[in-house]
């Protein structure tokens, strides 16, 4: 396929490879060459024939471009295909050409071939996939003691883990590859119905020539044709949609996280990855935007996928059509983000030291929840939730840390004075200490998350067969 060149900056040339025009082509004479065999060893049609057919269902024995232009006159890409594949054959053997395409139809063709060449773009998903979950994993055990800032609604929030954090990235990420693995096995189906769906040329041996074809390709025998039925095959292309949904949301964690009043990562820079034309200090987060770009686009085109689902009775008029047009951009949207997030994070700068001054920074606020809650058993959780209201009040206005306020209020009032420990009232602000609980919880879904990460890294379902 073609792209433009703003669609090529945002994917990578291994998708772009995946759906092109050849790769697609020849993706339909695999079907047609399996299809010649299988109806061969089924005694539909001589051996002789079969041999003929698949000895000239080479994408490179065609005018591609010629066939794509007769396409658009014709309604579809099967249509000048099986007739310059009937036209070869003759050359050859006229007797032959009689039995090309036979029994089969448009749909059948171009369905199956789209499920050949979608294995091979979720085997670019799955792999990538695989390597930015092993760096997420390798960072979160690194930094489970780092504490950062968790934010909510834009702002400092508490203390938590980066580890807890990045887990958090990860989480969906590994979900993301078994669900894809799980659609993928049931929408990979032969497509094989011939004119209605009821392969009526064939009688009682199409079912036997669809076991055949579909071994032979490596896609599951569909329990019928799916011409119009695109539940299992949509439902894998949302799954697409929601993994660079995923995506998106690290990426936009990433560029909150790497801006320069925060600074707490880094996308690798140098060989001018990230500069700016006008301002020599820029290092921009390109791997993220990327991404974001990425998680932009794909809305549309799931949502299109779903629209085009009401297609007519036994055939679909403009609805799988527009739905082809709609498929790949998902796919090569997912490889782009993902090649670019894993360039990131193989060489990510993480600033432990910068986590800890933004912390620092804010003088003791994010720890006033912890405080409130120690305070409470002693005076009540109104009155102790009120008291730190009015001490977070006095920090900015005064300029003193939270701590510092919470000491001398303890010390002033003899109830708190005589209930509250006032050494451990101290611990509360320490960032290691408020850290641990986020800590334990890292450490229990990393471990679910590596064991479900080995079970998947055991198994290859998108490779060839």
């Amino acid at each position: 396929m073609s792209v433009s060149i703003f669609d090529s900056f945002l994917t990578t040339p291994e998708s772009i490879a995946v759906f092109d025009d050849a790769a697609v082509v020849d993706a339909m004479f695999r079907f047609e060459a399996a299809l010649a065999r299988a109806q061969a060893e089924e005694g539909l049609i001589p051996a002789a024939a079969a041999s003929a057919i698949a000895g000239v269902c080479k994408a490179e024995l065609y005018d591609i471009p010629a066939l794509i232009t007769a396409g658009r006159r014709a309604g579809s890409l099967a249509i000048p295909l099986v007739k310059e594949l009937t036209r070869t054959v003759a050359l050859y053997d006229a007797e032959a050409a009689r039995h090309v395409h036979w029994g089969s139809t448009s749909q059948d063709v171009i369905d199956s071939a789209m499920a050949l060449v979608t294995r091979d773009a979720l085997r670019l998903l799955d792999d990538e996939l695989q390597t930015l979950c092993a760096h997420l994993l390798a960072l979160a055990g690194d930094h489970l003691a780092t504490p950062v800032l968790a934010r909510t609604l834009m702002q400092p929030a508490q203390v938590t883990s980066f580890g807890f954090k990045l887990a958090g990235w990860l989480a969906p990420l590994v979900r993301a590859r078994a669900s894809l693995r799980a659609a993928a096995a049931r929408a990979l189906q032969l497509q094989l119905g011939g004119a209605v769906g009821t392969l009526s040329v064939m009688k009682d041996q199409g079912a036997a020539v669809a076991t055949r074809v579909a071994a032979q390709l490596g896609l599951k025998v569909a329990d019928a044709a799916w011409h119009t039925q695109r539940d299992e095959w949509v439902r894998l292309g949302l799954e697409v949609a929601v993994l660079t949904g995923s995506l998106g949301k690290l990426a936009t964690d990433l560029s909150l996280m790497a801006q320069g009043e925060i600074a707490e990562l880094a996308e690798p820079s140098g060989n001018g990855r990230g500069g700016s034309s006008a301002m020599p200090h820029k290092r921009n987060p390109v791997s993220a935007m990327i991404a974001l770009a990425a998680a932009r686009r794909t809305p549309q085109h799931a949502a299109a996928l779903l629209s085009c689902m009401d297609q007519q009775h036994e055939r679909g008029l403009g609805n799988w059509q527009a739905e082809l047009a709609e498929w790949p951009p998902l796919f090569l949207s997912a490889h782009g983000a993902l090649q670019a997030l894993n360039q990131a994070f193989a060489g990510l700068s993480v600033d432990r030291a910068r986590m800890r001054r933004n912390i620092d920074a804010l003088q003791g606020l994010v720890f006033a929840e912890s405080a409130s809650s120690n305070l409470a058993g002693a005076i009540g959780r109104p009155a102790a939730h009120a008291l730190l209201e009015r001490l977070t009040v006095r920090v900015s206005a005064e300029g003193r840390p939270l701590d510092a306020l919470l000491l001398d209020a303890v010390q002033a009032d003899p109830q708190l004075a005589a209930h509250v420990d006032q050494q451990h009232l101290a611990t509360l602000f320490d960032p290691a200490a408020a850290l641990a609980p986020a800590r334990r919880l890292a450490e229990d879904q990393l471990a679910r998350l590596r064991s479900t990460m080995v079970e998947l890294d055991a198994t290859h379902p998108f490779r060839e067969q």
